[in-house]
């Protein structure tokens, strides 16, 4: 479930409710769940699921770290805590049970997703680079906290859908990812009543519109195997 499924946990529904309506209205995607729910869930979770998952926003309860404990255990996504009050114990005792990041309410929704991103940064730096991966893209620039993308430094407006699709596949440069996989980061893996095939149009017009700004397609499409970006 890498722009953009979200996993909101916190033992108040309405927490979860205001915090995925912020979310939409980034035209970001989450799925909000209690506590024992969410345990339960990720011990289930097949990998298809766990891969689209973009971040975990950890509400403020008592068993954070242990559901920190259990997302390590099957992913590598960031974790993200929301303090209703902050102090300096918590946040040690926080960040040392594997959290990522501890912020203190209120937090904008851009902001986590920005967070989300640096973090993302960080733990790919950290990882060895194939030596057949692409170069990483110049003329290209993307954010990943709501703003359109840029080339050569000037916006290139995309509705929301397209704009996911697009970060997404810069952040997978050069690995082939499946329609599924495209689908279930930008309309969720427990979307209902949208069927897979709407990806194929969203990407056709991306690949139009990147096209005509860079003068190539950065984008390799298989029918059957799925989506590449190239740079």
């Amino acid at each position: 479930m890498k722009p953009s499924m979200y996993f909101l946990v916190d033992p108040r529904e309405s927490v979860n409710a205001g915090y995925k309506a912020s979310f939409e209205r980034e035209g970001v995607s989450s799925f909000g769940l209690l506590p024992d729910e969410f345990l339960s869930w990720i011990e289930a979770a097949s990998q298809s699921d766990l891969d689209a998952v973009q971040g975990f926003l950890l509400g403020d309860f008592e068993e954070r770290a242990k559901c920190a404990t259990s997302i390590r255990r099957h992913s590598r996504a960031p974790i993200i805590a929301l303090a209703d009050l902050r102090s300096l114990e918590q946040t040690v005792q926080l960040l040392d049970a594997g959290i990522d990041d501890v912020l203190g309410k209120p937090v904008h929704v851009r902001e986590i997703l920005a967070r989300s991103e640096a973090i993302w940064r960080r733990v790919n730096g950290a990882l060895p680079v194939p030596a057949e991966a692409p170069p990483a893209p110049e003329r290209l620039k993307v954010f990943h906290d709501g703003r359109d993308p840029e080339i050569d430094g000037v916006p290139l407006s995309l509705p929301r859908r397209e704009r996911h699709i697009l970060e997404y596949l810069v952040r997978n440069r050069g690995r082939r990812l499946t329609k599924t996989q495209v689908f279930n980061v930008v309309y969720g893996v427990y979307s209902n009543g949208v069927e897979e095939s709407v990806i194929e149009g969203h990407v056709s017009k991306l690949r139009k519109k990147l096209a005509e700004r860079l003068g190539h397609d950065p984008i390799e499409a298989k029918r059957y195997m799925g989506y590449t970006y190239n740079g």
